[in-house]
């Protein structure tokens, strides 16, 4: 792990830690790899309260409770679906800040969308804020690029606006 990844980590275990707030995680494209860079370091137990892999638009209904409506209209590569993501997991774990990232890694396009573009958003209870970025490179290099750039916007949600 790079040194500004811990860095990075070691930020966000502190704030959620000594505010004594709860995070859970909803991962698409990265496949859990956003809640495995999260327990790298000890302490995490304190505050990550868990991360739920809905790769699958059949996972994202039946284990988040997205509307179909939603996916058949926005698809699951979208700014929509991980708003949705975000909120449906925070309500669904009873956590105060959730996050959530879906995306597509390639090798081709998916839904007509890009490859290597990937939503991001983070909910808490006053507001839901979402980003979308395109990465370049191989899908190892796009979900290792995603995972932390989504980690880097809960850092600066958190820093910013909780």
């Amino acid at each position: 792990m790079e040194n500004s990844y811990a860095e990075l980590i070691k930020k966000i275990h502190t704030y959620f830690r000594s505010s004594r707030l709860k995070l859970s995680v909803a991962e698409s494209c990265t496949g859990g790899l956003v809640g495995h860079l999260l327990t790298t370091q000890p302490g995490a137990s304190e505050f990550f309260d868990s991360s739920v892999v809905s790769y699958s638009a059949e996972s994202k209904i039946k284990l988040l409770g997205i509307k179909k409506s939603l996916i058949q209209r926005y698809g699951t590569i979208s700014e929509e679906t991980a708003r949705a993501m975000a909120y449906a997991i925070r309500k669904k774990r009873k956590t105060e800040f959730s996050l959530s990232i879906t995306g597509n890694l390639g090798p081709k396009p998916a839904e007509e969308k890009k490859v290597g573009l990937v939503f991001m958003a983070v909910d808490w209870e006053k507001e839901t804020i979402s980003r979308g970025m395109i990465f370049d490179g191989d899908r190892e290099a796009v979900k290792y690029a995603a995972a932390m750039a989504s980690l880097r916007f809960l850092g600066e949600v958190v820093e910013v606006w909780a």
